[in-house]
């Protein structure tokens, strides 16, 4: 089975996606992919996300997983659809034991030191720090990061493609998440321009 961690590696931006029409989904993986970014997580936060992730899942190369789940619901949803991966902007027992059960890489959101030992004594090593920015930036995870050597980072709310390069060198950060990969109203070629963009930011 695949890891959340090697996940995690295949590029350096996870695009964090807000799909309102799901006609689109497969053209704009596509763009994505070509792009250079094959890790795809589309949120829960509109009615065409599940049918997103169905059509996403058709194009040759993408990783596609499924954001902003909170609950049993959204997980077996999620699940139903193919996502490969599962993303939530917190972290519960509840359902890091049924993500687990389900078999399926998890990334737990984190923004203390308390959640992160949670995440520890169930077993997660792997977490989306969030909200990036508002939770202290930087230096928040600095803080953080340094008593936990053993966990890996993708930080995620916030960050643009200015402040990417910033997070990307601390050495407990294996990739960022991003919306601005996908502005509103930018065409497919836009989208693809931006993805290549990002994904130069692993050389």
């Amino acid at each position: 089975m695949t890891t959340i961690g090697q996940i995690m590696r295949t590029a350096p931006v996870i695009p964090v996606l807000v799909i309102d029409d799901a006609h689109h989904a497969r053209e704009l993986a596509e763009a994505l992919v070509a792009g250079g970014l094959r890790v795809l997580e589309v949120t829960l936060r509109t009615p065409a996300a599940i049918d997103a992730i169905r059509r996403m899942k058709l194009v040759p190369g993408a990783i596609v997983g499924a954001g902003t789940v909170i609950d049993h619901a959204q997980l077996d949803e999620a699940r139903a659809a193919g996502a490969e991966f599962i993303v939530s902007p917190g972290l519960t027992e509840d359902l890091a034991h049924a993500v687990a059960t389900a078999g399926v890489p998890f990334l737990p959101g984190v923004a203390t030191a308390s959640d992160i030992m949670r995440g520890l004594d169930l077993g997660l090593t792997h977490f989306k720090f969030f909200p990036a920015e508002a939770a202290g930036g930087i230096k928040a995870l600095k803080a953080l990061s340094a008593p936990f050597a053993q966990c890996r980072f993708c930080p995620t709310g916030g960050i643009t493609a200015e402040t990417a390069p910033d997070w990307l060198a601390l050495e407990p950060v294996l990739c960022v998440g991003g919306s601005w990969i996908v502005p509103r109203g930018a065409d497919l070629v836009q989208v693809e321009a931006l993805a290549r963009e990002a994904a130069a930011l692993a050389d």
